[in-house]
């Protein structure tokens, strides 16, 4: 495995400041945004498809410290019912998709998106529960309707410039769960697999071990967010793990995102490591910072520095003793 870091976090920075800097730290791959939600301060794929030169020259920036791209991350909403918006997502997906046959990345990182509950809908509709009833309704009209067909085209997309996508599961959009990952790939191919962010998984109540294990048997991991979760046993009870206060109310909130080994112990980050190699993955671990108790810069020593402590490189050879 190598030690990744998703990029965003330092989009005040230039590329060539953001890479010094990591490569300081002893990280051997960075995970580049290129639009939607995260954008393009690193990576623009407009300017970049149209100037081979620049292109070449990201390469020699990212080659020349020693580090690989693990992948080009696009986060939006595709499915948004209001087509302007769609489309502007939609955009952005496609020319990341372009780029990345270009760069040679085979990864695009990206969102299910997530639809309306009707033609003519203004906002994504998030149904969870099967009752009552009118939810069961609006999930089939979406996935039939939406997220299947959206889907195929872009799979088809992405296979003919060689490329897959990874799409994180994450609340809010279709593809969320396990589950609901495996619903997709089922309906489109092997185009599309998981980013696997434990964060996402253990607010929505779900063992991150157990999903990597889930996906792990399907061959369906391709790639990996390492990103903390610390959840309040006081404030939980009274919203819920899917709580609509702000991030920013972090003393209220039932749950907040953490740096590496403040939400849960190097033990726990041990087992998620372990378990990724054991399922097949030996991938980038790309480190994502979202902790809004720690300075980007101290939120991500600390992580590159625990994670170290846990991550698997070496391939594992022989097993002597058997």
């Amino acid at each position: 495995m190598k030690l990744g870091v998703f990029t965003v976090l330092y989009s005040q920075r230039s590329l060539e400041e953001t890479l010094d800097d990591l490569a300081q730290q002893g990280v051997e791959s960075v995970e580049l945004g290129t639009g939607g939600y995260v954008g393009n301060a690193h990576c623009n794929p407009q300017e970049l498809l149209v100037d081979e030169a620049k292109r070449k020259a990201l390469k020699k920036a990212v080659e020349s410290r020693g580090m690989t791209i693990s992948a080009l991350s696009c986060h939006g909403n595709t499915l948004h019912p209001q087509e302007q918006i769609a489309q502007q997502f939609h955009d952005d997906l496609e020319a990341t998709v372009k780029l990345a046959e270009q760069l040679e990345v085979p990864t695009v990182v990206t969102f299910s998106g997530l639809p309306g509950d009707h033609e003519g809908a203004l906002y994504p509709n998030w149904p969870v529960a099967p009752w009552p009833n009118d939810f069961q309704d609006v999930f089939a009209w979406q996935w039939e309707n939406k997220v299947i067909p959206y889907w195929t085209e872009m799979g088809k997309f992405a296979e003919k410039h060689h490329v897959r996508f990874a799409l994180e599961m994450h609340g809010g959009f279709s593809v969320h769960t396990p589950a609901t990952l495996l619903k997709l790939r089922d309906a489109v191919g092997e185009v599309i697999g998981a980013n696997v962010d434990p964060s996402h998984m253990w607010w929505q109540g779900i063992d991150p071990i157990e999903a990597i294990r889930i996906l792990g048997r399907e061959k369906a991991i391709y790639h990996f967010h390492a990103k903390d979760t610390a959840i309040d046993p006081v404030n939980v009870n009274r919203a819920g793990l899917t709580d609509m206060q702000s991030y920013a109310q972090m003393a209220d909130r039932a749950w907040i995102f953490r740096t590496i080994g403040y939400g849960h112990d190097m033990k726990e980050w041990a087992d998620i490591i372990s378990k990724l190699r054991q399922v097949g993955y030996d991938g980038v671990v790309s480190i994502e910072h979202e902790d809004g108790l720690m300075s980007v810069d101290e939120g991500l020593q600390r992580a590159v520095a625990n994670l170290r402590q846990v991550i698997i490189k070496e391939p594992l050879g022989e097993m002597w003793w058997v």
